[in-house]
């Protein structure tokens, strides 16, 4: 997968991702569920010096478990929440899977954030599994730490 794209719900605001992903996974902590709207966050974490942000965003920015800050980046038309960047990965930009234009287009590796998981949430449990204690591996290249 050579390129990324997404947008927004109303389409003001567009992204694209000229190298595959470094992470693909679900994120069952709080903030991802808020930030969502949804069960959980779907997560597609790209190399910021390979993404491109088009359109005008609004910002929300907090402490994450990490005690660094994480800064939110949604449309401020439609409201679709678009990224996260971790102030613990600065290196690194998390798109919010739901916003790809074609989603089924990756499959999540992975699962963070178990203990958080709702009760009647049903998923693959072939995937990595881990708590937020930073220390899984998606992949040799990476290693994931709390956001």
């Amino acid at each position: 997968m050579p390129e990324i794209t997404g947008s927004c719900l109303c389409g003001a605001v567009r992204y694209t991702s000229t190298v595959s992903p470094v992470l693909v996974g679900v994120c069952h902590c709080r903030d991802c569920q808020k930030f969502t709207g949804s069960a959980f966050g779907f997560l597609v974490g790209v190399p910021r010096n390979a993404f491109e942000l088009r359109g005008t965003v609004k910002s929300y920015s907090k402490p994450a478990d990490s005690g660094r800050p994480i800064v939110r980046r949604f449309c401020p038309e439609c409201g679709s929440s678009i990224a996260e960047e971790p102030g613990s990965r600065p290196d690194l930009v998390i798109l919010n899977g739901g916003t790809l234009d074609d989603p089924n287009s990756l499959t999540p590796a992975m699962q963070i954030y178990c203990e958080r998981e709702l009760s009647w949430v049903r998923l693959d449990r072939t995937q990595s599994r881990a708590r937020h204690d930073g220390d899984l591996s998606i992949e040799p290249r990476l290693a994931l730490a709390p956001i």
